[in-house]
């Protein structure tokens, strides 16, 4: 893929002078290369690097005998403590680069796949073949005509898919920026109004694409004869993945659709997440694990780089809330105190996260059941999580930077130390979700002070 300039390498850029976001980053890609990034992203992001569970900063509760995560959990103070922990690890001891990582599984997530992966009766979630195996059996379900709107689709998303990635390049840079007291002159500070104005505009992107994604669904699911939904109900009574069949061969190898290996991941992608949500509920589509949100600060690449690649690797289900207490030792008493007030200066912005994926989740539902769903509420709903995850993301950035100017260089040496224990290992350009690219243009971010 032809990559964007290189300006700048762990750090501050020669600005371009220009915050035309939407002008620098939807310059027209060939489509085959935009594939290969879109759903080499997706295979990676659907093998090991969603949000593996934290037995130490998610509390666990039993119904009967099978455990289950929920969003009491993902916002309890204790996860969202050690999370915000490890973020501040991971940003004070980043870059940009490792700041630009992140999984697709992010984007329109309102599935419930990622409440399938951590409360699967078998265990299988964060098993590398977990969507290997439901996909082969849905794939399996579906005729050659269903199949199809699947490929379709996934050609139609990948500018937006992709664009929305790169959106995110302004926000890393400007936090960066401010960690780093490159401040512009005449101004003095972040505006909380701007990022949060940025972040909203951004995630309509991801409410554009939610919305043509759940039609999609919303239209195969309506298709389905009574032998498929048979099936399906027949799938859903073994009563885990680990009881599904796992020696299928991939359908696709027998249709003669000519996809290509990437187009080919993108299908198996879209029919684990249809099935997630055909035996899901709002619930279900609501939840998120507790790295959800503030996104723009390097702890995924902290945590999932060394995966990428290493289908036998296995992510330390601790590692979050061990990183992030050890980060937390390494401060004194009054600048612990700092980031764990996160979770007080959060809590409201978080509560009204999760109303607002309720809400989209609700909305989206309605194709399910064959009625349409309004896009200008979609968008509307989008736009206002954006402008609460914008808000999120302000107060880790800010807080961050106020800790790092307190720190002494024998604490920075020992947070450099804890994450060098991690494998860490600087990238040597951006990501294009966990794609490695060159680092792109980023414009002129002088707009996000004051």
């Amino acid at each position: 893929m032809k990559t964007k300039k290189l300006i700048f390498q762990n750090g501050l850029p020669q600005d371009s002078g220009t915050n035309n976001v939407d002008t620098m980053f939807s310059s027209p890609r060939k489509l085959s290369s935009l594939v290969v990034i879109l759903l080499f992203s997706f295979l990676l992001a659907t093998l090991f690097a969603q949000c593996a569970k934290d037995m130490l900063s998610s509390t666990i509760i039993s119904s009967g005998t099978q455990a289950q995560y929920t969003i009491t959990q993902a916002i309890s103070d204790e996860a969202q403590r050690n999370t915000i922990s490890f973020d501040g690890l991971a940003f004070l001891t980043g870059c940009v680069g490792a700041q630009s990582f992140i999984p697709p599984g992010k984007v329109a997530d309102y599935s419930g796949f990622q409440y399938l992966r951590d409360n699967d009766p078998t265990n299988m979630g964060h098993n590398t073949s977990f969507v290997t195996i439901i996909s082969n059996n849905i794939l399996s379900i579906l005729n050659t005509s269903q199949i199809n709107l699947f490929v379709q689709r996934a050609q139609s998303q990948i500018d937006s898919i992709n664009a929305f990635a790169y959106r995110r390049y302004p926000l890393l840079q400007a936090f960066r920026r401010l960690q780093q007291g490159a401040i512009p002159s005449g101004k003095t500070q972040l505006s909380e109004a701007a990022v949060k104005a940025y972040a909203g505009a951004m995630y309509k992107t991801d409410g554009q694409i939610s919305y043509s994604r759940y039609q999609l669904f919303g239209t195969v699911i309506n298709s389905l004869t009574a032998a498929q939904k048979t099936k399906l109900a027949a799938l859903k009574a073994l009563n885990g993945i680990g009881h599904w069949d796992s020696t299928l061969i991939n359908p696709l190898q027998a249709l003669n659709l000519n996809l290509s290996q990437d187009m080919g991941v993108a299908v198996m992608t879209y029919a684990s997440e249809m099935y997630s949500w055909y035996v899901g509920s709002v619930s279900s589509d609501t939840y998120f694990c507790p790295e959800r949100h503030g996104t723009y600060f390097g702890s995924f690449y902290l945590k999932d780089w060394p995966a990428m690649g290493n289908p036998n690797y296995t992510i330390d289900e601790t590692l979050t809330a061990n990183a992030g207490q050890n980060f937390l030792a390494v401060l004194t008493t009054a600048q612990a105190a700092q980031v764990s007030g996160i979770v007080d200066l959060q809590r409201s912005a978080l509560n009204n996260i999760v109303e607002k994926r309720a809400a989209i989740s609700t909305e989206l539902r309605k194709f399910y059941s064959g009625k349409t769903a309004s896009l200008s509420t979609i968008l509307s709903l989008s736009e206002n999580y954006g402008e609460l995850d914008g808000e999120l993301s302000y107060y880790y950035a800010t807080t961050f930077s106020k800790v790092y100017n307190l720190l002494s260089a024998d604490q920075k040496a020992k947070l450099l130390s804890l994450v060098n224990q991690l494998g860490y290992v600087a990238p040597g350009g951006g990501f294009l979700y966990s794609q490695p690219i060159a680092m792109p243009v980023i414009p002129n971010t002088d707009f996000m002070f004051q």
